[in-house]
């Protein structure tokens, strides 16, 4: 039970790998390109490094999709491109006419006009407080 645990791959104690100048003379100097009169000086292409591998890394690009909801949303108009919280204003939607249908058919017939006075029944639409446009509409059904 003493014994040491044993050596993990990225846990080894090596030296870092000794660098040894290209071939044909003296590297240049970090941040600074070949001087004047060498192969791939100013002006001139660089000759290919002999051993070394480019490795180019895409990230993802991360598309954010707006939420709309009840509530007035802070976002980017995508038509004015101001920073903008939402106006929001109700319409009359799918769920509103299927209340009153079902308010029809149950016998309150003279109730069946409330969904059209209720918001909590009604589309939410957003649009831009700056340019008045549409930009994004909940649907409750």
């Amino acid at each position: 039970m003493s014994d040491a645990p044993p050596p993990y791959p990225g846990n080894q104690t090596k030296g870092p790998e000794p660098q040894y100048p290209p071939p044909g003379g003296q590297p240049p100097m970090q941040g600074y390109g070949q001087p004047y009169g060498q192969p791939g000086g100013y002006g001139q292409p660089a000759p290919a490094q002999y051993g070394q591998t480019t490795v180019v890394v895409a990230q993802p690009t991360v598309a954010m999709v707006q939420q709309f909801r009840e509530s007035p949303v802070h976002t980017k108009c995508p038509h004015c491109q101001a920073e903008i919280v939402t106006a929001t204003s109700y319409e009359t939607g799918t769920f509103a006419w299927i209340i009153c249908l079902v308010l029809c058919f149950v016998g309150c017939w003279p109730c069946c006009l409330i969904p059209f006075c209720v918001d909590g029944c009604k589309d939410v639409v957003h649009s831009c407080a700056n340019c008045h446009q549409t930009i994004g509409r909940y649907n409750r059904m």
